[in-house]
């Protein structure tokens, strides 16, 4: 079976078996392979090769992750095979920066790029190079590859990453009919020797003394299938692929290859964006290929409305019934939107008229067979549907009819909130808002059921809705005075994944969008899929604007689901603004986070700039302020060394990083490189512009108990006048990244507006907690109330809860639950834990793990 995937193409074989299944060309996939896989149930333990097309991160964005994954099968791990143009070595070097079992990944490499001195060949070099190279030859298929280099008609000399690659798929023959009567003719008894002229050996007669070959007794043998995968990303790639000799074999139209030589291509797949593929030259190109199929598998908007993830689509849909405010409607194409684009995309097609190609445009999980032969071409039997909003929520009230009683009521609340918040600000500006009981007797969930049936209410009619949970929720506190007159303008954050170790099918890996609106945003962590993640929330245009707007990336620590994104975002971001004046992006995160980007900056442009975490610690951040002057500048005739701030911040992380008898506590005392504050001067000159920019008073980051080098980061916005004059102060988010409970991060959380604290385990795993230094539930809560924290959300889940985790309500009254793609306005704070009542309706039945997949947890932490 072959299967092209959106990080490359995968082959496994079968012997009775074999085709070519489109996964999905749409673009929000890129980093999303594994989360698809689980969705359909692909065994990711079936593959035994990965063929990339071009390595950038467009196209093995996802494979880091994939990799770490198949380690984790089994007891000894899952082995691959990865082939790829030269520039594959250049990934490969890069990803040994985090993952550890390198045997695992058998990189095998073709074509040349450099010479022995490390120089790029020039263009004309590259002529030499235009034979296929054989891949794979065996009795089951014949897999060979055609470099495409890019003829730059400015002269530049392409660059590792420039190269794509066309992979041909050639089947063996179809032999032709076993004759017995004419077996027996020549003195052939029925036996094995029929099954070895069948397998193409000659065999010696039984009767005659004659040696009898396959071609007297078999019929005419039919040629094997072949399909073409062809990637063709730039004009500037046309040239090589227009002249390439050694395709001349599959024309139909060919003068240099006889006529009984020209093979006869099935399907050819294009991967090209529109731009290439409806271009004239291209278009007369394909005709080339006379009979064969064309599919047309490059980013269709088409693809664009129909969520491959059907599955955390649809609780998407049920959220944003039940709390749209939490929950916004994902972003996706309007039809004016599509229509305007497509039209667009049609005029780029200058000859598209007269081609005479069989033209069929790809769909997600679209196949063509191969073998059987009986079962030649197109199978759209697995491409999805669409999902229908309506019929998801007509589905949900059929299962669970009170739903749309608690939909109602929630909204009502939310509504009830902005009313009396906007009266008490009119009728008294110097007046601090205070949280209405919205779960009390008069407006809970059990009044609507009490109205319709004429009776009292009871709390009771919704289990959850308990006495004590509205108890609880009268004795909470005021909103603090950071919060007086907020506007839903000043901040938000939108969850962008809330699961931990792996993708699944309803969570991602960690990402949180910080938006400041007009001011800009920033990311905390960048898991695999975090560009796919912001096009389902803000759409394809939302997503390339937010991109374009980020003030800085933050990164935890350096494990792979929570970094693994970040490439493609860079990668992005550069090519978004290549043509607009603009500053590289600054990243901040753990030492061992350069070195990857480093490695990998080889392959592509990623415009940005690295600040190391142990810069931005509260000492160290501290110890650059006071180096300032009155003007905020650094004295130009300043000398210092950056002894003194490591100095500093060392000592404050060896007496409060660790509790005494940590495992980890000597990693800090090893001698370290040394930090060349010199360098990191000027970045963390350019951050404290990004902070004032983005009306932030400070960033600092924040040892915490996981892995080396791993932190947590501190949010504070600037203080700003309130309605009568008064300065009052600015919001404070506080993020744990990966973490066990801890001193350090207790105190950098207090009087904290929102603490956002990874929640891994449930209660009674605290053992399996305390191992792998992460924090369960209920210690992720206790951190929050240590530290005064107005509102705790707990994310990055053990996939091991698929839709929601275990948790106690008895210590959730400050406390919400994260979802995927939620949407946090510091508005929104004060209704914050009085949603997740409802939420335990919408999940009554599935408060345990449903997926019957194994997670392989282990590896990843």
């Amino acid at each position: 079976m072959f299967r092209f995937w959106e990080l490359g193409w995968t082959h496994r074989i079968h012997r009775h078996q074999f085709c070519c299944s489109l996964i999905s060309r749409d673009s929000s996939l890129m980093l999303g392979l594994q989360r698809f896989c689980t969705e359909h149930k692909i065994k990711l333990s079936k593959i035994d090769h990965i063929f990339l097309t071009r390595v950038c991160s467009e196209t093995a964005g996802g494979l880091p992750g994939l990799l770490l994954t198949l380690a984790g099968i089994g007891e000894e791990g899952m082995s691959v095979n990865i082939w790829g143009p030269s520039d594959l070595n250049y990934l490969v070097d890069a990803m040994r920066s985090f993952i550890p079992n390198a045997a695992m990944v058998h990189a095998h490499s073709f074509g040349v790029t450099v010479n022995g001195d490390g120089t790029m060949l020039s263009s004309s070099q590259f002529g030499k190079f235009r034979d296929p190279i054989t891949i794979i030859d065996d009795e089951v298929v014949c897999i060979s590859s055609i470099p495409l280099n890019p003829n730059y008609s400015n002269g530049s000399i392409p660059k590792p990453g420039d190269i794509a690659v066309i992979y041909a798929c050639e089947l063996p023959e179809i032999k032709g009919k076993f004759d017995p009567v004419k077996a027996a003719a020549l003195g052939l008894k029925p036996g094995p020797k029929y099954r070895e002229l069948q397998l193409g050996n000659s065999v010696m007669s039984d009767r005659l003394n004659i040696t009898v070959h396959p071609s007297d007794v078999l019929g005419a043998s039919s040629p094997g299938p072949i399909i073409l995968l062809v990637d063709c990303p730039t004009k500037f790639h046309m040239a090589e692929l227009l002249s390439a000799e050694s395709l001349n074999c599959y024309y139909r139209d060919s003068d240099h290859q006889p006529k009984e030589n020209t093979k006869t291509v099935n399907c050819v797949i294009h991967l090209g964006p529109a731009i290439v593929t409806k271009s004239a030259d291209y278009q007369k190109w394909m005709k080339r290929f006379s009979t064969a199929q064309h599919i047309m598998a490059g980013h269709e908007i088409r693809n664009m409305e129909i969520p491959i993830l059907k599955s955390s689509a649809r609780i998407s849909s049920q959220l944003n019934y039940l709390c749209p405010q939490l929950f916004p409607a994902r972003g996706c194409w309007s039809s004016q939107q599509t229509n305007d684009l497509s039209l667009e995309s049609n005029e780029l097609c200058e000859d598209s008229s007269s081609t005479l190609c069989e033209i069929i445009q790809a769909e997600n999980l679209l196949k063509f067979h191969l073998r059987p032969y009986s079962q030649l071409g197109l199978d759209r039997s697995a491409i999805p549907d669409s999902l229908n909003h309506e019929e998801v929520i007509a589905n949900l009230l059929s299962e669970i009819p009170e739903i749309a009683d608690v939909s109602k009521n929630v909204n009502q609340f939310q509504q009830s909130s902005a009313e009396v918040k906007l009266s008490k600000s009119e009728k008294d500006d110097n007046c601090i808002m205070v949280e209405e009981p919205w779960l009390s007797a008069s407006s809970s969930v059990n009044n609507v059921h009490a109205e319709k049936e004429g009776r009292d209410s009871s709390e009771e009619d919704i289990p959850c809705l308990n006495d004590r949970w509205n108890d609880n929720l009268k004795d909470e506190h005021d909103i603090p005075a950071c919060l007086e007159n907020i506007s839903r303008e000043d901040m938000e954050i939108v969850l962008l994944g809330t699961g931990s170790s792996q993708p699944s099918k309803y969570r991602n890996v960690s990402s949180i969008f910080v938006n400041l609106f007009s001011k800009g945003s920033l990311l905390l962590d960048c898991g695999e899929g975090t560009l796919g993640q912001l096009k389902r929330r803000f759409g394809i245009k939302g997503a390339d604007d937010a991109v374009k707007g980020l003030k800085c990336i933050w990164i935890s620590h350096i494990h792979a689901d929570h970094h693994t994104g970040l490439a493609r975002i860079l990668a992005l971001r550069c090519q978004l603004l290549k043509d607009i004046p603009h500053k590289p992006l600054l990243v901040i995160g753990p030492r061992p986070l350069k070195r990857f980007l480093d490695a990998y900056s080889k392959l592509e442009d990623l415009d940005m700039q690295f600040l190391d975490c142990r810069h931005t610690l509260e000492a160290s951040m501290d110890d650059f302020h006071g180096s300032l002057d009155s003007r905020g500048q650094f004295p130009e005739n300043s000398d210092r060394e950056g002894s003194e701030a490591e100095n500093i911040a060392s000592r404050r992380v060896e007496s409060s990083l660790f509790a005494p008898q940590s495992k980890m506590q000597s990693y800090w005392k090893r001698p370290g490189s040394p930090v060349d504050t010199a360098v990191a001067l000027p970045v963390l000159m350019r951050l404290k512009e990004l902070l004032s920019e983005a009306g932030l008073e400070f960033l600092y980051s924040v040892p915490v108990v996981h892995c080396p080098q791993a932190f947590g980061v501190v949010l504070k916005a600037a203080e700003r006048p309130n309605s009568l004059g008064k300065t009052i102060p600015g919001w404070k988010l506080v993020y744990s990244g990966d973490t066990r409970p801890c001193q350090a991060l207790i105190n950098a959380s207090r009087d904290a507006t929102l603490l956002i604290h990874e929640a891994t385990f449930e209660d009674t795993m605290e053992d399996e907690a305390i191992a792998k230094n992460h924090s369960t539930t209920k210690e992720a809560v206790g951190v929050g109330k240590s530290a005064g924290a107005f509102r705790v959300v707990l994310t990055h889940f053990s996939q091991r809860y698929p839709k929601i985790p275990v948790f106690n309500e008895a210590d959730m009254q400050r406390t919400c639950i994260a979802f995927d793609l939620m949407t946090v306005n510091l508005a929104d704070l004060p209704m914050l834990p009085k949603f997740l009542p409802y939420l335990k309706v919408l999940f009554r039945n599935e408060m345990v793990g449903d997926e019957s997949d194994d997670v392989h947890e282990s590896f990843i932490y």
